[in-house]
């Protein structure tokens, strides 16, 4: 058997779902991807195995322990090693013609235009609690004209919202604005990606969600899940396939509960209903604030 590289071979059992003029221009498309970990990672191999040829990526971490139960390129072989550098090989590994540009100090305001410059399509992998930088890079792909596509891993499901450059916008659709602290930043993030909330339900030890101290649980199925839907959305926008669901319209599945949801928000956090829905999960977090243990030297007092 050969063992020489034929793209038209190696993604022929594509054809059918697309076709053979599609694959082509998935070929030459370019999809930008910031994050590796959870769902960027995923994301970029999937995404490669559709037959996408070029990608920007970038992410500034290693490979740790704490990786090891969702992040696909997170192996004992591989800890402590560049995150840029193991996804990078493990997509050439697949497909050795891809055409890569690796931003290994992750994306900045410095090196932004770079990371976008030919771009066609943004798929987000930053890490969830990255809202400074998710915004430029939102707020970016709006100015260059550039769809950008978002599928949270929320307990054991995808939640998708995707953002036409031509309409609204990341900021104004999760109500974001300079002078919020980040445990109210994430509570808009986490309340406006899944406004059915579906992963509550099953939510084992509330006291592993932490927003305050960034801290939440996660599991595989969730960034598996995500990185399928965020592949077919690609597929979808890059075809110009049929009509694409668009914020303030959403997409949450959970696999767990078996449940599907289809949300519209229009003004997005500030839609009356998701207020309501703000204020609920804000009374719930602090409730588990107050019910955690604090350390000793929290409780003396100083006066």
């Amino acid at each position: 058997m050969s063992s020489a590289f034929d793209y038209q071979t190696a993604f022929a059992r594509t054809v059918g779902w697309v076709t053979t003029a599609e694959l082509q221009r998935l070929r030459t498309a370019r999809v930008a991807i910031a994050g590796l970990g959870g769902v960027g990672g995923a994301h970029l191999l999937t995404l490669v195995r559709l037959g996408i040829g070029r990608f920007n990526i970038a992410d500034p971490d290693i490979f740790e322990l704490a990786n090891m139960n969702r992040q696909v390129g997170a192996t004992q072989s591989r800890l402590d090693r560049s995150k840029v550098e193991v996804m990078e090989a493990m997509a050439r590994d697949i497909n050795p013609e891809l055409d890569i540009t690796a931003f290994a100090q992750g994306v900045t305001s410095d090196n932004l235009d770079a990371f976008l410059a030919d771009v066609d399509l943004y798929v987000d992998g930053l890490d969830f609690f990255a809202f400074d930088m998710r915004r430029r890079v939102f707020a970016a792909c709006a100015e260059r004209g550039i769809p950008a596509v978002t599928v949270a891993p929320l307990g054991m499901g995808a939640a998708l919202l995707n953002f036409d450059p031509a309409g609204m916008s990341f900021d104004q659709y999760f109500d974001l604005r300079d002078g919020l602290d980040d445990e109210d930043l994430a509570l808009r993030f986490m309340v406006g990606l899944a406004p059915a909330m579906l992963q509550m339900g099953y939510l084992a030890d509330p006291d592993t969600v932490d927003l305050a101290a960034q801290r939440g649980p996660s599991t595989p199925m969730a960034c598996d899940l995500c990185a399928g839907v965020a592949g077919t959305e690609a597929l979808r926008i890059l075809l110009e396939r049929g009509r694409v669901t668009w914020a303030p319209r959403g997409v949450h599945y959970d696999a767990y509960r078996q449940r599907l949801a289809r949300t519209w928000r229009p003004g997005g956090n500030r839609n009356p209903l998701q207020r309501l829905v703000l204020a609920v999960a804000r009374r719930r977090l602090a409730r588990l604030g107050d019910q955690r243990p604090r350390p000793a030297s929290a409780n003396k007092r100083t006066d």
